[in-house]
């Protein structure tokens, strides 16, 4: 590997390729990476970290409701959006200077400018400098995709600008039914927004077990959250008192923001590697096998550039292992199996495993078992919110093949049972473990009969 300028070459400053040049140092490699915005990446630029604080400062409001059922006499709460804004953005720089003296005790050379591939072991920047590598690792992760034919969509905002705007809008209507949509609705709802979804599909969070998606309906239209669904927009006009959105039954909805969150696709675009030889699928991502290489041997691609499971953790992994694979000599297959993952709704998601859908498809007996009611604390406060906590097993093996939940601390308690699920638990592992009392997630281990038995034809 002499021969070459570096060992490695990242292209991309995010979770998973900052970790992949930092194992790949601590193996002793020559390690240079290219990042043309801020290190970090989305997550924690514009992503899942700046999107849990907001998340945060929203459920305040409840908080606030409740405390008077407990004795508390708070004065009427004032919201100042600039200040959350203003405190946001110095927690993201923090990280950001972390991300880079992260890089530097790993020895890797950060050049602060665009990088594109320019053959199997050449990378062009923008000064029009060439650096070679015997490996460059693609690690561009993701972009906001917007519908081309839609009038008016330039009027629209995605998750991009919505963690950078001047003021609160009075009203937003949200186009999509993902994660990021529902999550963006509860934020904006919770800190005084007036808040509209406007879905195409039957139904929000489509590939979530059904139980948790009709909860979180409710849950939300309980909130004054409006969801509209079999519904699409079809235009957007700037007016004198803001925006007004068309919709495709003739009505008409105006709004201060309309933002959309309908998918992200592979940031691919002009990076070079279609000439350089690199397969790209029908959505630009490229695609890779089990440790991460694309067509061309020498190119690897980690992260939501390839589209597998886009989340920040699988990303980190990914790097991680991609790094042990060549540069540390142990070869790791990243396993996509059993991953928890959280929907930071309020209330919130927690999941991992297969909803009763996917498991009933998947196993002969599926036994549910499934309990809804009040948490603790909602009896003191006056709140209607419900918490709701499900359990898919294997009728034959009696392992737990699926857990769900939707209420408080959802994703907290989903990351400890992804533990469990990927050790392989059994019903009777749970059913002999000491309940935790008082405690929401006691009835994880308390639920003795199931609900449901499932038999596939």
């Amino acid at each position: 590997m002499t021969s070459f300028d570096v060992d490695l070459f990242v292209i991309g400053g995010g979770s998973g390729g900052v970790r992949a040049a930092r194992i790949a140092g601590g193996y002793g490699a020559r390690v240079m990476l290219a990042e043309e915005f801020r290190l970090g990446g989305t997550c924690v630029i514009r992503g899942c970290v700046p999107k849990k604080l907001l998340v945060y400062a929203s459920r305040f409001a409840d908080e606030f409701a409740d405390a008077k059922g407990f004795g508390w006499t708070v004065p009427a709460p004032i919201f100042d959006w600039p200040t959350l804004i203003a405190n946001k953005d110095k927690e993201i720089d923090r990280l950001e200077r972390a991300y880079g003296t992260t890089l530097a005790n790993a020895n890797v050379e950060v050049i602060r400018q665009r990088a594109v591939v320019d053959g199997p072991h050449t990378v062009r920047l923008a000064d029009g400098r060439r650096v070679t590598a015997a490996h460059i690792l693609v690690a561009t992760g993701g972009w906001p995709q917007l519908p081309a034919d839609i009038s008016g969509i330039e009027h629209a905002i995605t998750s991009n600008e919505a963690f950078y705007l001047d003021a609160l809008p009075k009203r937003v209507v949200i186009n999509g039914g993902g994660y990021i949509a529902v999550e963006f609705a509860g934020i904006f709802h919770g800190l005084g927004s007036e808040v509209t979804i406007v879905y195409r599909g039957d139904g929000i969070l489509r590939g979530f077990d059904d139980d948790l998606r009709a909860g979180l309906v409710e849950a939300y239209s309980r909130r004054g959250i409006r969801i509209l669904t079999r519904t699409r927009i079809t235009g957007i006009v700037r007016g004198a008192s803001g925006l007004e959105v068309a919709l495709s039954d003739g009505s008409i909805l105006p709004c201060d923001k309309a933002m959309f969150a309908t998918g992200r696709i592979p940031h691919t675009g002009n990076l070079g590697l279609e000439t350089a030889g690199v397969e790209l699928d029908g959505r630009g991502a490229v695609k890779v096998d089990a440790f991460s290489r694309s067509s061309i041997p020498s190119i690897y691609a980690v992260g939501d550039v390839t589209d597998r499971v886009n989340l920040t953790p699988v990303a980190i992994r990914e790097g991680h292992a991609f790094a042990d694979t060549v540069f540390g000599k142990h070869p790791v297959a990243m396993d996509h199996r059993l991953i928890p993952s959280a929907v930071f709704s309020t209330p919130e998601l927690g999941t991992v495993g297969l909803t009763e859908t996917q498991a009933a498809a998947a196993y002969p007996v599926i036994d549910v078992y499934k309990t809804s009611f009040r948490t603790m604390k909602a009896t003191l406060s006056g709140s209607a919110e419900r918490m709701m906590m499900k359990l898919l097993v294997d009728g034959v093996s009696d392992r737990v093949v699926g857990a769900h939940i939707l209420g408080p601390d959802a994703g907290e308690m989903a990351q400890l049972l992804g533990v469990l699920l990927k050790a392989g638990a059994t019903k009777r592992d749970f059913d002999q473990t000491c309940a935790l009392h008082p405690s929401a997630a006691e009835e994880l281990v308390t639920m003795r009969k199931p609900t449901a038995r499932l038999m596939r034809s």
